[in-house]
């Protein structure tokens, strides 16, 4: 499924239903089990222990300064950002863990007026940089310097983000799914957004195009602005970006400073040596994604209401 696609069926749902109703109404977070966090059906034995024994402990799992966290970071484990509605998701909608960890992972940081305990985990983007150039890149919210496993000497600040009118906000994307995603074909996501049968896309003035790669010119379709080609990037990228952890994929501490950047790297790697032969962390992270389905539909066919068959319908036609 590309983005697209589902971008181009939220706003034609979104038409619809203020087309067919006085008074439209988002019915809110669905209630019952989430329907998601789980294994996609049909993987073989080994595969299903990767995702139980590596690809889990090793999402979930809490990153110290000797593991490669910081010197600058936006939280301290993936899980933690992506928590909701079972892990593998999005943001937590109650108990912001940048906010309730803050004093645990980043003592002595000041808590930015963005950030709210029943608010979004956010990642901070400036837009300008200070000499007026654009910027765009994300800037980390909190550092390792008040932590009591840092470097001797490590004195970084946490970035200025009191100019409210240079900085956007990103949430953690959903990962359910993600090796599904991966696994289609580019043939079919460029028709997929070339496709407009009944002309609804057109007379609605709904039209995109799909991001590349510069080299190949293959499809990519992860990350914010869907830029990375492979789940195996978006890990690498991911992990260095939103937790400062360098690994095979991106080697290059992104804060340089000499007295908090101690660390040899890329500071997650396969290991070679006696007792630490297990895969990568960003192998760990690939194959959890790859491997986590999709979440189930609340309901199918006709136990489902007027309102999510007619979607249904409409999906398959666009």
């Amino acid at each position: 499924m590309s983005s697209s696609k589902c971008v181009y069926l939220l706003m034609l749902v979104s038409f619809m239903g203020i087309a067919a109703q006085a008074q439209p109404r988002d019915p809110g977070i669905r209630s019952g089990p989430p329907g998601a966090g789980q294994p996609i059906a049909g993987l073989i034995a080994g595969e299903i222990d990767f995702f139980n024994t590596h690809g889990i402990p090793t999402f979930t799992e809490v990153e110290a300064v000797d593991d490669g966290l910081g010197p600058r970071f936006n939280l301290d484990s993936c899980a933690g950002c992506h928590a909701f509605s079972a892990v593998g998701g999005s943001s937590p909608p109650m108990n912001n863990p940048q906010v309730i960890r803050a004093s645990l992972m980043a003592p002595g940081n000041t808590l930015p007026h963005f950030l709210e305990s029943n608010g979004p985990v956010r990642e901070v983007r400036f837009k300008m940089n200070a000499n007026g150039t654009p910027d765009g890149g994300v800037h980390d919210i909190f550092t390792i310097a008040g932590r009591s496993d840092k470097p001797a000497g490590c004195m970084i600040s946490q970035p200025d983000f009191s100019d409210s009118d240079n900085i956007i906000f990103r949430i953690p994307t959903s990962l359910f799914g993600a090796g599904l995603i991966e696994a289609i074909t580019d043939t079919t996501i460029r028709n997929n957004v070339a496709s407009d049968p009944s002309g609804m896309k057109a007379a609605l003035g709904i039209k995109g195009h799909v991001n590349t790669n510069g080299n190949d010119g293959t499809v990519t379709r992860f990350g914010w602005k869907a830029q990375n080609k492979s789940l195996m990037i978006f890990a690498g990228e991911a992990y260095n970006v939103e937790m400062g952890v360098t690994n095979e994929n991106f080697p290059t501490e992104r804060e340089e400073n000499a007295s908090c950047a101690t660390n040899g790297t890329p500071e997650s790697e396969t290991g070679f040596a006696v007792g630490n032969a297990g895969p990568a962390d960003i192998v760990a992270f690939t194959a959890f994604m790859k491997f986590l389905d999709q979440p189930a539909p609340v309901c199918t066919g006709s136990a489902c209401s007027a309102s999510i068959q007619d979607g249904h319908s409409l999906f398959i036609r666009l």
